[in-house]
């Protein structure tokens, strides 16, 4: 029967109406195909069904935005290739062996794991032994799984090419369209060293300090997502053994050169600034005392409000941030085999080496640092007496008493790296039962209350140092007591409502006069029996190694050897900024043509020892060869 004029609308409607159905139903199968990829990798990397319906179900958590973006990867996928739902037979190996992987590492090594994992292949390779000896019925379901997951991929690449339904120029072009700016627009905002509001309503948080939780709350993919920018190490151009080997510096021998062996206590305080600096306000009475009067100098801080990691793994390797990329943090992303450090050195003189901090031993991953680090213990929250709190915090006074007490028990020389608590942020009001020092000055109250607080804590920091320097004057051994602040506080608007900054946050990168008043803290290097250093100036926290070997009378030939002479030369070595003795900055030093060749050294031997092949080994670091002769 002939269609009537009448009747060609409704044929071009029902057309129109069964196309769109066509298209929402191939939509759909991409999306249902998303849901079960990533339940299926929570699943497997949680262990549990349960969990990882918990992981779609609270609303707090990305789950359904990874379901999102991989949704719209499967689009363009799709449309680059030109078959429908062709891309999820690609993605679905690149997510599920690598779920599996960290499944079979959080059983034999407790972490998940990271892309930087990538860089230490032998780690990967010594998960086999230990897998085949523990389970090796588990081990060959792998081996035949993996041969059978290659072939059944190959089968499947080979069937959808042929089988799936072809798409159309359009169809492509559409696809491309919508789903190449969503994802580009959310790789730019998955950059989490800036604050994104979109990422933030997405509830992708990320938590880079703890990566247990890091991975539980943004679950698997969307977490090793925020790790992928620290995998990008490459060896400096020139690194090879001749390279190390031409490294110029004397042969010096490990040791003492004039004294007896000191005990050394290091104090890295958290928070710790002068508030005094802030213009258009007084503090009265001036609340560090016992730090002004024996200041040495000021450490220029690599981070702000934050991060402390990344300040004590300069202090304790003596290598430094500016050599890693940008945004990283060693300790939870690089540190998986034993490296130099402080400890090595000091535990090869003879001494105890132990780390004291008093939080839980998880925090920023410091249980396997430390031990990779050469500490024999670390004295924590879990294995301390409890101490004494100020707000939530423990105590400097309550440290440092245990401080003391712990070092009237030994009788060897010993080495205490300690990172204080009290002077964490935020600094609520009433935190402390009485603020003695009073602030003057046109703030508002909020502000006021901040610094006050703040303000307080540092004048407890420095009775707390006061009353170990007094124990110290009463020691027959020598000993010396370092004390530095990690970064600024994060005061919040207290900064601009003093005319300070012009934000809440310091600059990344500026004039050296703006960068040294945003990343300075006081620095004291101190002796029972001489007294303070004097007129250090302002140094990177790696060059703390150098200042303290050297006020021990100690020599190395990497610490007071190769180290020393790069501080001679420049003591601020800033990813945005070299400052030499003269005091003369070279900003975006990174981006010349040439580099200074101490500089490149300096590069050179510490993607040697972090990870390279370690050539440098023996003739730098000799007693970190003995002490892990079986590791290395």
């Amino acid at each position: 029967m002939a269609v009537t004029a009448t009747d060609r609308p409704l044929a071009d409607i029902g057309v129109r109406g069964s196309k769109t159905i066509s298209i929402a139903g191939r939509l759909s199968v991409s999306l249902i195909l998303s849901i079960l990829l990533i339940f299926s990798v929570e699943w497997m990397t949680r262990d549990s069904a349960p969990e990882a319906l918990a992981y779609f179900l609270d609303p707090m958590r990305p789950g359904w935005t990874t379901v999102g973006v991989f949704f719209l990867l499967f689009l363009a996928l799709d449309a680059a290739f030109g078959r429908e739902n062709y891309g999820a037979i690609l993605v679905a190996p690149l997510a599920l062996v690598p779920a599996l992987i960290s499944r079979q590492k959080q059983i034999f090594l407790s972490d998940p794991l990271y892309p930087t994992d990538f860089l230490f292949g032998r780690q990967i390779m010594e998960l086999m032994p230990a897998l085949v000896r523990d389970r090796p019925w588990t081990a060959v379901g792998m081996a035949v799984g993996l041969v059978a997951s290659v072939l059944t991929l190959a089968w499947l690449l080979r069937f959808a090419w042929r089988r799936f339904p072809l798409m159309s120029r359009r169809q492509r072009l559409t696809r491309l369209v919508v789903a190449l700016p969503l994802l580009a627009s959310f790789y730019h905002m998955m950059d989490y060293n800036t604050f994104s509001w979109v990422r933030d309503r997405l509830r992708v948080i990320p938590i880079m300090w703890d990566q247990t939780e890091n991975y539980r709350h943004n679950g698997f993919i969307m977490a090793f997502a925020l790790n992928l920018p620290m995998a990008n190490i490459t060896a400096p151009t020139g690194y090879m053994s001749d390279a190390i080997d031409k490294i110029p510096t004397e042969p010096v021998p490990a040791g003492t050169t004039h004294r007896g062996k000191p005990d050394v206590i290091v104090l890295m305080s958290e928070s710790f600034w002068d508030p005094t600096r802030l213009p258009n306000v007084k503090l009265s009475p001036d609340p560090m005392p016992t730090i002004r009067e024996m200041q040495s100098g000021n450490v220029f801080s690599p981070e702000f409000g934050g991060m402390t990691a990344n300040v004590e793994f300069e202090a304790l390797t003596g290598f430094s941030n500016a050599f890693l990329p940008y945004g990283s943090i060693p300790y939870q992303q690089y540190i998986r085999n034993p490296i130099p450090s402080l400890a090595t050195f000091f535990r090869g003189e003879g001494y105890v080496a132990r780390a004291v901090h008093p939080f839980q031993r998880w925090f920023w991953n410091r249980s396997a640092v430390y031990k990779a680090f050469g500490f024999e213990q670390f004295k924590s929250e879990e294995n301390m007496p409890v101490m004494q709190k100020r707000g939530i915090f423990a105590s400097d006074e309550s440290l440092t008493k245990e401080i003391i007490h712990q070092a009237d028990q030994l009788r060897d020389p010993f080495f205490f790296f300690t990172v204080t608590l009290q002077g964490h942020g935020p600094y609520e009001a009433n935190r402390y039962a009485k603020n003695t020092i009073k602030v003057e000055g046109n703030l508002p109250e909020a502000d006021r209350q901040v610094l006050a607080t703040y303000a307080q804590g540092i004048k407890e920091a420095d009775d707390s140092l006061k009353m170990l320097m007094d124990w110290a004057r009463e020691r027959d051994r020598e000993t010396i007591i370092v004390l530095f602040g990690d970064h600024l506080p994060p005061l919040n608007t207290v900064y601009p409502n003093t005319g300070f900054m012009n934000d809440v946050t310091a600059s990344r990168k500026g004039p050296m006069e703006q960068m040294k008043a945003q990343h300075e803290t006081p620095l004291v290097v101190w002796s029972n029996r001489t007294g303070p250093v004097k007129d250090i100036g302002t140094i990177s926290p790696a060059f703390l190694s150098y200042q303290i070997l050297k006020q021990g009378g100690f020599e190395h030939p990497y610490y007071t050897g190769f180290l020393g002479n790069v501080f001679q030369k420049y003591p601020v070595i800033d990813r945005f900024m070299l400052i030499d003795a003269a005091g003369k900055e070279t900003p975006s030093w990174s981006r010349q043509k040439t580099t200074p060749a101490l500089i490149r050294d300096y590069r050179f031997l510490q993607h040697d020892m972090m990870f390279g092949e370690r050539f440098g080994t023996e003739r730098f670091f000799q007693s970190h060869a003995d002490l892990f002769a079986g590791a290395l």
